[in-house]
């Protein structure tokens, strides 16, 4: 196994528990340690046979396969946890950040009983800053960091993912630290701390929209069913006779001629006649905004576009999506997720006990697969045989060498990847001191350099802040891969590699003789990432798109928005937001096992699959109990009240949740208008749930904003303002955090670009260099890396290559 010589501690109980899981994915013996009674998380629905009991959890059991079960109470047994802390690698907490304290331990106190502990925080808003402090829940958080502001109808308030996803990817950039942490380790003997802020993780999933503001763009606004930006409705999700398909109706010279495809697709099914289907795709977005061609003519399109789909199922148009190479993809529930053929073809699913199918490995290893363990330990089961292993394990000691402030100083990446999900794997690495030479075509534009936001809204290629800030830190080099002289330049720069990373669909490696089975002739450890939608096998391998796409396929839509309406989200490309953090972490984890055996490996990463973790608890619902949960506005399955309510002012809300009765008893000494006998039990919350909601948002209406979040967050209340692009810039957390960075740019003066979104004690993400533009390295990758001699530099340059 790839990590089965490192031990875990993970205090998490609900928040970040995703984390430890990964973890033991990839084989490290991962000790959940909980109170007792057990971990808040135990009590969270849905639960098996819709039957409360700690066991019962589906919550529980789809985050704690694979660990084991310790119970300890650290005010009486601080003796017993600081012998275990002395055997391990890591530490993780969340709600656990309260109980170090309470003990009067903090990360120097038990980096002092090990100096090699790795310890994670998993945290609101970071440690310390203006906001450190606050009381906070998924829906306050996706508030707070801007995907909420962009999903959603505009009509009503804005929503979140009905399955829980702001503590997900807090873990995910956890677990991604961790591993940076460990690397580093090797080199120094010493652990460090690393601190994960989850407003901060979450602006990943604005898809650059929050730097708009910053770099002079306009603010991204909601619409049903995807965005309005600069007046132009943008539209994504569309009709099918059965359902909704997800479709990437954008403009532009990447996008553009897939567009293209579907207006002939749209002609030949008689939806639209042939000047419709041959509008200049390439620039329409330019039409729109100059008024050459009318916004009413484009809502026209669209309409063509929804009539074809609204005559199709949603299986007739995955089809012709396959066949016509469509950016189009049909939204699935769960029941259609468990059901799919393209993840029976690559047995996905691992069976469990009581008919659970947990969401399988989320990368494929070619020499160490990842072996998952659907073992749910029962509460305390493994407290006496962990114990016990104190007696026959040694603390860790490990030699003391020269600390690094850079922890993967001198790993070398070759990145032929694109879009989002690759390259901010690849960023996250050079942010840590990598040497990452990305290789792209000034022919073939990356998708990134052709949308929003621009600085000052110039849509210049150079000039996307998205594509700045997804590949900062990185070296550059144009090339023409078809040309045979570019072969040999890839062919040295393989020989310099650690890690070859991609993310084409299959087949165009191969195509180009850069598949691994060739790679690994000339570099024989070589590691190789190949990151795509769907994975590289099955049915629909060959399914080619972006993130909403694969978002579309994994059953996110189909659980955001309104129970009455449409699917209204997530906003954006949403599994690019999170595969980048997978994606970084399966090398890392390469990494670390080949420095211990010298054996390198391919790496099989496909988006819906690593996405699907986020998903667990309705996975298991419906595989257990046939539930297949749907959209529920903001309510939650677990805590009342939970939801987004209007205060003064024009499209402004707060979020508030309410997840104990203290909370509760505080929000209701805030708000006398509720009536406290008709809400005065969780049951009787839930039961009037909709008088509950209409209540508070009859009174929060009249409420300024900034002043009713600081009065709650003052009385202990889970709640934020939903913040947009020009309120995350002025952020005071955010701020604080050193968020946003502002680095030169060759022909506007300067750019913006967000910064690294965990922070290591002794190792803070660094970007030293200027945007990243074509040809910018050229001449540093040719002299500095491959030490090219000038008359050999001549000579390519003749032969046309640097494209």
């Amino acid at each position: 196994m790839l990590l089965d010589v490192y031990r875990v501690l993970d205090l998490t109980q609900e928040r970040g528990v995703l984390c430890g899981q990964v973890l033991a994915d990839l084989g490290a013996d991962v000790i959940q340690i909980e109170p007792p009674g057990g971990a808040s998380g135990r009590r969270l629905r849905p639960f098996l046979n819709d039957t409360p009991d700690l066991e019962n959890s589906l919550f529980w059991q789809g985050y704690s396969r694979g660990k084991r079960s310790v119970v300890l109470d650290l005010n009486t047994q601080r003796a017993e946890f600081l012998e275990l802390v002395r055997r391990a690698d890591v530490l993780i907490e969340s709600e656990a950040v309260g109980a170090m304290a309470a003990l009067d331990l903090s990360y120097a106190d038990l980096a002092t009983v090990n100096p090699a502990l790795v310890y994670a925080s998993i945290t609101p808003y970071g440690l310390d800053g203006p906001k450190a402090h606050w009381q906070a829940s998924d829906v306050t958080l996706l508030a707070n960091s801007g995907p909420m502001a962009m999903t959603g109808d505009e009509d009503r308030p804005p929503v979140r993912v009905s399955v829980p996803q702001a503590w997900h990817h807090a873990a995910a950039e956890a677990f991604t630290g961790i591993l940076v942490a460990l690397h580093e380790r090797a080199a120094s003997g010493l652990g460090q701390h690393v601190v994960v802020s989850a407003q901060q993780a979450l602006t990943l999933a604005t898809q650059g929209n929050i730097l708009s503001s910053a770099v002079g763009e306009s603010t991204v606004q909601r619409i049903s069913g995807g965005i309005l930006t600069e007046g132009i409705r943008i539209q994504l999700t569309y009709p099918a006779s059965d359902g909704y398909v997800s479709i990437t109706h954008i403009f532009g010279a990447t996008v553009g001629p897939a567009t293209r495809r579907l207006m002939e697709y749209v002609y030949d099914e008689g939806f639209c006649d042939a000047a419709t289907r041959d509008k200049d795709w390439i620039e329409y977005g330019l039409l729109l905004a100059t008024g050459a061609e009318p916004i009413e003519e484009f809502e026209r399109v669209k309409a063509c576009v929804a009539a074809c789909t609204a005559s199709k199922t949603k299986a007739e148009l995955l089809d012709a999506a396959m066949q016509r190479k469509l950016l189009m993809a049909p939204m699935t529930n769960v029941a259609d997720v468990v059901g799919s053929e393209q993840f029976k073809a690559r047995d996905f699913f691992c069976a469990g006990q009581h008919k659970l199918k947990f969401p399988g490995p989320f990368a494929r290893f070619s020499a160490t697969p990842l072996q998952l363990s659907t073992r749910v330990p029962a509460l305390g089961a493994d407290t006496e045989a962990v114990l016990g292993e104190m007696n026959t394990t040694p603390p860790i000691s490990l030699p003391q060498g020269e600390k690094q402030s850079q922890p993967l100083a001198g790993v070398k990446v070759l990145d032929f990847m694109w879009a989002l999900a690759g390259p901010g794997a690849t960023r996250i690495l050079a942010d840590f001191g990598a040497t990452v030479v990305r290789v792209e075509s000034s022919q073939v534009l990356d998708v990134c350099r052709t949308i929003r936001p621009f600085i000052k809204g110039d849509q210049l290629p150079e000039n996307s802040a998205v594509f700045h800030s997804t590949n900062a830190g990185k070296k550059m080099i144009n090339l023409d891969l078809a040309k045979p002289e570019s072969q040999a330049i890839i062919h040295d720069l393989v020989r310099w590699a650690d890690v070859v990373t991609e993310s084409f669909s299959p087949k165009v490696m191969k195509n180009l003789g850069l598949d691994y089975a060739s790679l690994k002739k000339i570099k024989p450890d070589l590691i190789m990432l190949s990151t795509c939608l769907m994975g590289q096998t099955g049915p629909q391998a060959q399914f080619a798109g972006y993130g909403n796409l694969a978002a579309a396929i994994a059953g996110f839509y189909d659980i955001t928005g309104w129970p009455d309406r449409p699917p209204a989200g997530p906003f954006g490309a949403y599994t690019d937001y999170i595969a980048p953090r997978f994606n970084a972490s399966a090398i890392l984890a390469a990494l670390d096992y080949r420095r211990r055996t010298g054996v390198g490996q391919h790496i099989d990463l496909a988006q819906a699959e690593a996405a699907m973790h986020f998903l667990t608890p309705a996975i298991l619902d419906y595989s257990a109990n046939g539930h297949i949960q749907s959209r529920l506005g903001n309510r939650d399955l677990n805590y009342v009240p939970h939801g987004v309510y209007p205060v003064a002012g024009e499209d402004n809300y707060i979020a508030i949740a309410c997840e104990t009765d203290q909370q509760w008893r505080q929000l209701v000494s805030v708000v006398p208008e509720l009536d406290r006998e008709l809400f005065a039990t969780p049951e009787l919350r839930r039961a009037n749930e909709d008088q509950l909601d209409a209540s508070l948002a009859q009174w929060s209406a009249s409420q300024a904003g900034a002043e009713l979040e600081a009065e709650l967050q003052a009385q202990g209340v889970p709640c934020a303002l939903v913040l947009n692009s020009p309120q995350l810039v002025e952020d005071p957390q955010l701020q604080h955090l050193g968020h946003f960075m502002r680095i030169p740019h060759h022909e506007m003066g300067h750019t913006v670009i967000d910064s690294g979104r965990m922070h290591l004690s002794r190792a803070e993400a660094m970007v030293d260099t200027s945007a990243p533009t074509f040809a910018r390295d050229m001449m540093h990758v040719l002299t500095d890396i491959l030490h090219y001699d000038d008359e050999k530099i001549g000579e390519l340059l003749v032969a046309g290559i640097f494209e």
